[in-house]
């Protein structure tokens, strides 16, 4: 969806982000500013600022900053479009939506109101449990001999559905109201002969461990049994409100560690992040009974960039292992990192820590298998690599996983190491694959283009290169002694750097879940039409994934200044490649102009304003920083 600049711009001057910080950051006053301790990282003296005269937020430890909105997409791993959505519904702002017919933005409304109010019955339900807890010695017994502490049970919420049919009946008034079965909280069953209802708990005689969803509210429950009852752990059913397939149980507990630890370690199982939690390592979470799907992975990037899977040894780890790897493939990008930890057969992480110690956990997390190895090791198994059958085996294995992953150094690496086993050749394996061009291409004089469908592809051949990457922003451009390109009559300048960014992004489509979420704001935040444009990307890339440039165009009808961006995408000059440096080259130089405009508009302002001097120190330190890293 697109949100218009301008209502952006005044829910920003409604919101108090000394309040909206404040929610989550206790904050005292000191002079003008309030401070704090820094949830983005682990600090013993707050170094957090939040100026009420600027709205803006700053750490002089590790340097985050911005406004109201970029403070909920940092600390809560929300996308951008979320954290309007968010923010504008806490001041009662309704989020232009002129895309929708009424008829859709009503439903939408009522889904909205829908959700909220099965929150409330869920969170409602989960004190009663907390309350049951208090009360059933054999549920406590059963956690301390877990060797749960009463702190870390309240941290987590955990609960006791107690035995009985009808328990939640004393919690209800109305037992029959709807929303309890569309919750998930009760089961209704109709007699086939009479077609008399029956209802009754979905959870009896269970521990009960609250899931919440990145916001804190809670979105359904698992429940362990006590004693030797089955299933042993039972779910909340798919509501409105949870998909087992995008949500993970701690993700909310764990926000602030993931990002003092630099990774998340992904569980098997409740009673394991609640444990590793007490242990010392509050950054684990669990998939909810399911396969780790694109959807987790995706949620999880937008925490931290390191990700550690841990599985047991036994085949059934090895299996679950496999099909986080299909998850994880299409998000390992060059600057992330994925490892599997696959722990001895008779050891969960909870009893491997008791066993052998924090230390030893954190040696096995170190020596963790690196996604690339383990990608090698799925495809080789069960192929004799001494015979050609098993080779060729091997080739095929390894396509559809290859075949996922996003361009990058990683990706081409592996192709390397992929064809040295096959005992073929990079092209050879390609071709074999059906992923390389027909022979023409060869029979081309050296440094000419070759034309497709897509793109003007630059064959080098064996004759020189006639172009190189150009520090500003990465075109391609001719070297010195090069005939230098010329532009037909009517043609237009080459694109601005904006524009280079909107090319990239939008005809890339893993490229914009590869961002940080902090240049995902630099880019939503430029002036329009960039900036609304981006905005609407993002909202496309978190309602359905990664598109094609072909799907989005499609879906662009209503979009302000779609035109000017289509006009982009088609008139980009055919010799302008991408390459895997490129975007990256293009967000530092906009940061870099971003802090320039921003520090002349200080510097103006800084002899009668100490506030704004202070501002400018920040913003100039920033941008020589910036200069001296080479990074976003």
């Amino acid at each position: 969806m697109a949100i218009p600049q301008s209502f952006i711009q005044e829910l920003l001057a409604r919101a108090d982000v000394v309040d909206i910080v404040g929610r989550y950051v206790p904050l005292k006053k000191g002079g003008a500013n309030f401070m704090g301790l820094c949830p983005f990282h682990g600090e013993k003296s707050p170094s957090f600022s939040v100026s009420p005269s600027k709205q803006f937020f700053h750490c002089f430890g590790c340097g985050k900053n911005g406004n109201a909105i970029g403070f909920l997409m940092e600390h809560a791993g929300m996308s951008f479009v979320e954290a309007v959505k968010d923010l504008a519904q806490q001041y009662g702002m309704q989020v232009p939506d002129d895309e929708r017919s009424p008829q859709d933005r009503e439903r939408a409304a009522e889904q909205r109101q829908k959700q909220a109010t099965l929150s409330d019955v869920l969170e409602k339900a989960g004190e009663a449990y907390r309350r049951q807890l208090r009360v059933s010695p054999k549920a406590v017994d059963y956690l301390k001999g877990r060797g749960l502490s009463g702190d870390i049970a309240k941290q987590f919420g955990l609960g006791y559905a107690p035995e009985g049919w009808r328990s939640l009946a004393s919690v209800f008034a109305n037992y029959d109201d709807p929303l309890l079965a569309e919750s998930g909280l009760v089961i209704v069953n109709v007699d086939d002969d009479s077609g008399e209802e029956k209802r009754y708990d979905r959870f009896r005689d269970r521990v009960m461990f609250p899931i919440r969803n990145v916001k804190g509210e809670c979105i359904g429950f698992g429940g362990r049994v006590l004693g030797e009852g089955t299933p042993k752990y039972l779910n909340s059913p798919e509501t409105p409100v949870f998909s087992k397939g995008r949500e993970l149980y701690g993700l909310f507990e764990a926000r602030a560690a993931l990002r003092e630890r630099g990774y998340v370690l992904v569980t098997e199982g409740y009673m394991d992040v609640v444990a590793l939690a007490q242990l010392g390592f509050p950054n684990a979470v669990a998939t909810l009974g399911t396969a780790c799907t694109p959807d987790h992975v995706q949620k999880l990037f937008r925490f931290t960039d390191k990700v550690v899977f841990s599985f047991d040894g036994d085949a059934a780890g090895r299996r679950a292992a496999r099909k986080a790897l299909d998850g994880a493939l299409p998000y390992a990008t060059d600057v992330r990192s994925v490892k599997f930890l696959f722990l001895p057969a008779e050891h969960d992480p909870d009893s491997f820590v008791r066993e052998f110690g924090a230390e030893a956990f954190e040696g096995c997390i170190t020596e963790a298998v690196p996604l690339s190895r383990f990608l090698i090791d799925a495809a080789r198994d069960g192929c004799d690599l001494t015979t050609a059958e098993g080779r060729a085996h091997m080739a095929s294995n390894a396509r559809p996983m290859w075949h996922l992953l996003p361009d990058g150094a990683i990706k081409r690496q592996l192709l390397g190491e992929l064809a040295d086993l096959v005992q073929l050749g990079n092209h050879e394996l390609t071709d074999l694959w059906g992923l390389t061009k027909p022979s023409p291409a060869a029979r081309r004089a050296p440094g000419s283009y070759e034309k497709n469908s897509n793109t003007d592809r630059f064959d080098p051949g064996s004759g020189p290169k006639t172009f190189k990457n150009k520090p500003q922003g990465g075109f391609q451009t001719p070297v010195s002694g090069a005939t230098p390109r010329r532009y037909a009559p009517g043609r237009s300048a080459p694109p601005s750097r904006e524009d280079r960014a909107l090319c990239l992004l939008f005809t890339d489509p893993g490229a914009w879940e590869a961002l940080s979420n902090e240049e995902h704001a630099l880019l939503c935040g430029l002036a329009a039409p960039h900036g609304p444009l981006f905005v609407w990307l993002d909202g496309q890339n978190h309602e359905h994934g990664p598109q094609t440039w072909g799907a989005l165009q499609a879906t662009l009808t209503g979009v302000p200044d779609a035109d000017f961006l289509v006009r982009k995408v088609t008139e980009t000059p055919s010799d302008i490649e991408n390459d895997p440096g490129e975007l990256k080259n293009v967000l530092h130089q906009i940061a870099l102009e971003t802090l320039r405009v921003e520090s002349a508009r200080l510097a103006a302002l800084a002899d009668s304003d100490p506030e704004a001097l202070a501002r400018f120190r920040e913003v100039r330190a920033r941008h020589e920083e910036l200069k001296a890293n080479k990074t976003v």
